[in-house]
């Protein structure tokens, strides 16, 4: 799920180990209010995890307040790939089916939205159908149609003016990109795609040139959402979008706030899925995150937008005196740096395996937080919660093992091999908003140096990544070697999760995902075969296949398993994390329990 979906979380570089190590040791003597409540009414250290925390205290009213240390990419359905931007869309747009509002792992399970109910699928899994329910309407009373459905999901073919998003619908639905856009489109209602039917304004058919058994959990992802043609300002709908959702934009100063208040034409009986509790729902940006946790741990913020934890800072104040307002999820995000192929020497396998294997692990494991706050030790890129997962069981290259603290012996076995004994120079890419991201680079850059390769670090503007390192041609000319990046699934399957990473049909000019540019005929093959593959047994082995495959090519050097010391304000009702958004808490339905 950031550019995908790591959450983006603007915070100033220096935060670091100094901090990590009192961290650790108030994490395992556990500090702080020991597991339970706490006299202002925290719900008890990991009250929310899995499971849900004062759920009869939600009361109607009041303003939830959000405290975020980035914007999102984009907050337009189609462009948002930001992990939280998905979790908060739902606010203010619906889909035809979404995930439960249950927590863990129910949440990931679909259940009818817009749609009275799951798809009728036909046609050996080609064709689905879906009714829309009575009473769905746009903020200004008007019906929300088929028709509006099918315009939403067309606008992910304008990639030309609205990069950034996910794909998967393009790719499934006109696998030969023979479709245009809406925006080209010849037709005079501008819904020329021939593989979306909408008989009458109830009624919507999808009929896909090839089945596919993940089919119905894209149609759950925000780029799915309605749209309203006389409502698309283009590149511009991120700033407003047109509410099908309770609450709706009042007002948006990027980068700095955001405001919504509800919908007045939104109908809770249209509505299985959202509570809508708060009067109003609050986003404030702060460009500095220690000043960002000092404020929720103060009270002012309910609830961190971003959910990818506390930083070191906050941590230790937190653990040690409010640890009954705190949740460790583990993410179902992985971190990791990357290499691209298209930046020497990365194209030699060898030269790769050398900073995989010159790398020291636990190291990188502390520069992300530790075992409690960062994960364990990442040994491979398939996350947990993706069925296939292996967890540390499958650990090609030793790393939670023998070459934990790294392996110099190893490593220069590999510059040798690669035809670069004497070690070579590089530059690693990172986000400048993301402290425990710059920690690992410089991690990352101090083992290497034990080898012989001197790496560089660039920090780059997080907020702006999709032209960034989303841009191959943007890579090869800063000569980035080595990428810093995370990712979660966007639904929960190893196609949800590894096909735009992994794919070459996914190698985009701006926006790209493929960073490492994975042309492998085996990997796109097992993809293929994954697709059409229908027995829930069948397709956890071809996702254990492709994680195989993508670890012997030596692409990546996983860094953890990650887990997040996330906060809730003592104020907070209703709140549970959930697989749906990768183990953030889900922000449909909080409330308050105190509205004010």
């Amino acid at each position: 799920m950031t550019t995908q979906r790591t959450s983006g979380r603007r915070k100033q570089a220096m935060a670091a180990a100094a901090v990590v190590a009192a961290l650790l040791t108030t994490a395992a003597c556990g500090g702080g209010n020991d597991d339970g409540g706490s006299k202002d009414g925290a719900a008890g250290f990991d009250a929310a995890n899995n499971k849900v925390a004062q759920a009869s205290l939600a009361k109607k009213g009041g303003t939830l307040k959000f405290a975020g240390a980035q914007d999102a990419d984009s907050w337009d359905t189609t462009r948002g790939y930001y992990g939280f931007m998905w979790n908060f869309s739902r606010y203010y747009s619906r889909q035809l089916v979404t995930g439960k509002t249950e927590p863990g792992k129910a949440g990931a399970e679909l259940t009818p939205d817009l749609a009275t109910g799951l798809a009728k699928v036909s046609d050996d899994g080609k064709t689905y159908t879906y009714t829309l329910r009575d009473g769905v309407t746009w903020e200004d009373g008007k019906p929300i149609t088929s028709k509006d459905i099918k315009y939403g999901i067309e606008r992910v073919w304008a990639q030309d003016v609205l990069s950034g998003g996910p794909v998967y619908l393009k790719d499934v639905l006109d696998p030969k990109g023979e479709y245009k856009g809406p925006y080209k489109d010849k037709a005079a209602d501008k819904l020329g795609l021939k593989a979306i039917e909408t008989p009458d304004d109830k009624t919507i058919v999808f009929k896909l040139p090839q089945a596919n058994s993940d089919f119905e959990e894209m149609l759950a992802l925000t780029s799915a959402s309605p749209v309203r043609q006389d409502k698309d300002t283009k590149s511009k709908y991120g700033l407003h979008p047109f509410s099908s959702g309770p609450y709706k934009f009042e007002s948006y100063n990027p980068g700095k706030d955001l405001t919504l208040v509800r919908n007045a034409e939104w109908k809770q009986a249209s509505d299985p899925i959202r509570k809508a509790y708060p009067d109003k729902v609050t986003v404030k940006f702060f460009s500095n995150a220690n000043d960002l946790d000092a404020r929720l741990i103060a009270g002012d913020y309910d609830l961190d937008l971003s959910q990818t934890g506390l930083s070191p800072q906050g941590r230790t104040t937190a653990l040690k005196q409010h640890k009954g307002n705190l949740d460790n999820p583990v993410s179902g995000y992985i971190r990791y740096a990357v290499f691209p192929q298209s930046v020497k020497p990365f194209d030699n396998i060898e030269c790769r395996k050398a900073v995989i294997y010159g790398a020291d692990h636990v190291s990188l494991q502390n520069a992300r937080g530790g075992p409690v706050a960062g994960g364990d030790i990442g040994t491979n890129m398939l996350p947990p919660s993706v069925p296939g997962a292996e967890g540390q069981k499958y650990d090609p290259y030793e790393l939670a093992g023998a070459n934990k603290s790294g392996n110099v012996a190893k490593a220069k076995e590999a510059l040798k091999a690669c035809g670069k004994p004497n070690g070579f120079k590089t530059t690693i890419a990172v986000r400048n908003n993301k402290p425990s991201e710059v920690a690992t680079a410089e991690s990352l850059q101090a083992s290497l140096k034990k080898v012989g390769i001197t790496a560089d670090i660039d920090q780059y503007d997080g907020s702006q990544s999709t032209g960034i390192i989303g841009s191959p041609s943007n890579v090869v000319k800063k000569g980035y070697g080595i990428i810093i990046m995370g990712w979660g699934p966007d639904f929960p399957s190893v196609q949800g999760y590894g096909l735009p990473l992994w794919s070459s049909k996914y190698i985009l000019e701006s926006g790209n995902n493929n960073f490492a540019l994975i042309k492998d005929k085996a990997i796109d093959g097992l993809f293929n075969q994954y697709v059409t593959t229908l027995d829930d047994a069948g397709k956890t082995k071809i996702a254990s296949e492709i994680n195989h495959k993508v670890m012997e090519g030596g692409y990546y050097l996983p860094f953890v398993f990650e887990k997040f010391i996330n906060w809730r304000s003592s104020n907070l009702a209703n709140v549970y994390t959930t697989d749906a958004y990768s183990g953030m808490y889900d922000f449909v339905n909080l409330g308050l329990k105190n509205p004010k």
